[in-house]
């Protein structure tokens, strides 16, 4: 799949420290369960990881 990232309909950025060990699949489903987005819709996801 081949993503635009120069044009982003939204940014949204995850505030708090998120585990970062989950992987995609993990940070995947933090996005569509927590917050009930689309992945797939031209976002683009910024999380923020902790020590």
């Amino acid at each position: 799949m081949l993503v635009n990232w120069h044009d982003p309909a939204h940014i949204y950025l995850v505030c708090g420290k998120t585990d970062m060990r989950k992987g995609i699949d993990g940070l995947a489903m933090v996005i569509a369960e927590n917050y009930g987005l689309e992945l797939y819709s031209n976002s683009l996801f910024l999380f923020c990881g902790g020590r």
